[in-house]
């Protein structure tokens, strides 16, 4: 009854609201770029491979929007793959379809090993995921066989199936995908990842890798806030990786690290070279919502409110929402009410 009162005075004092996020539905809404969007809907009614074929080949050499159809269709053909058997079929080299296929295998082994620790995860599943990382790393170095030299895409893939051997070879492929695309968001981001101290390096490391990209990256382009990424990185390793934990207790400890001087001199320097220019609309939603849980961190309400009416209303919480807060939807919506002047943060 309180929290609807508040939202009354809300609406009375500060206007009408923005249309509430929504967390499921079609695929379609959650997707912003037009031509997938439409192509993917092509699929749907007539089972038309050719749609996303189609698609993906318009991105030509833009290899994060490229990425981000790959992206898209294996989605569609993880849920149902009869569309891409056809395509199989009839191009069997074709690297597109070579490399959504070694995506869907990565998705199901990522769905087999489950979100949990590795306390929480049994024997089968790690064996389930170790067997399908297997046929994901083959499907990869197919996908890499028949593509551009200068597609980083399979090199991304293979990157990520580090996770389930080691990171031999790690810095070949990483150093191979940037030679391949310079400023590729998916490559930096993965190898931010995989060298955190979380995994099989340091903070330092992590930092290093997020700075550098930073750094060379244009303005206006994703990869310039990977160092917020990595700020965040080390928050939830520091303060929410325990299993039993007190979540007030963690929003505290990170908002006390994120509100220190050090900290916000470096993130607001990125979000301002990020901001010096028309930022592209594939992928961006992702990094916003990292400066909208940065934002809802240091309290400032005027700059969350921004970013959330620019991520929209739909939208898939990132995990870091879950750590944080206690639970993505919940960690996302409470951020939301309160930047719109509802409740606290």
């Amino acid at each position: 009854m309180l929290f609807l009162a508040k939202v009354l005075v809300r609406r009375i004092i500060g206007g009408p609201l923005p249309t509430l996020p929504e967390f499921e539905g079609d695929a379609g809404l959650f997707n912003p770029d037009q031509v997938s969007r439409e192509a993917r809907e092509r699929v749907l009614r007539d089972g038309d491979w050719r749609a996303a074929r189609d698609a993906i080949e318009a991105a030509g050499d833009d290899w994060d929007l490229r990425g981000h159809r790959i992206g898209v269709f294996a989605g569609l053909a993880a849920e149902d793959d009869e569309w891409f058997d056809g395509w199989m079929r009839a191009e069997p080299s074709d690297p597109a379809a070579a490399l959504i296929w070694a995506n869907v295998l990565a998705g199901r082994a990522g769905a087999a090993r489950g979100s949990g620790k590795a306390s929480q995860t049994s024997d089968e599943q790690f064996h389930s995921y170790h067997v399908l990382s297997e046929k994901a790393v083959d499907a990869g170095v197919r996908a890499l066989e028949l593509a551009s030299p200068n597609d980083p895409g399979p090199v991304v893939l293979l990157m990520g199936r580090a996770f389930s051997g080691g990171i031999g070879g790690l810095d070949e492929l990483y150093a191979e995908a940037v030679r391949r695309d310079p400023h590729n968001f998916a490559a930096h981001d993965t190898a931010l990842t995989l060298r955190c101290q979380k995994w099989y390096g340091s903070h330092q490391q992590m930092f290093q890798i997020a700075r550098d990209a930073a750094e060379a990256a244009p303005p206006g382009h994703r990869t310039v806030l990977l160092p917020l990424v990595a700020h965040i990185e080390y928050a939830l390793l520091e303060f929410a990786w325990e299993e039993e934990k007190d979540y007030d207790q963690t929003l505290r400890d990170a908002k006390n690290y994120f509100t220190s001087p050090a900290v916000m001199r470096d993130i607001d320097r990125w979000i301002a070279k990020w901001r010096a220019a028309e930022p592209s609309t594939v992928g961006a939603t992702g990094v916003r919502q990292w400066m909208a849980m940065y934002y809802s961190l240091i309290g400032n309400r005027a700059e969350a409110k921004r970013v959330f009416d620019e991520i929209g209303p739909y939208v898939r919480p990132k995990v870091g929402w879950h750590w944080l807060w206690g639970e993505k939807k919940y960690g996302y919506l409470k951020s939301w009410w309160w930047a719109n002047g509802v409740g606290r943060n």
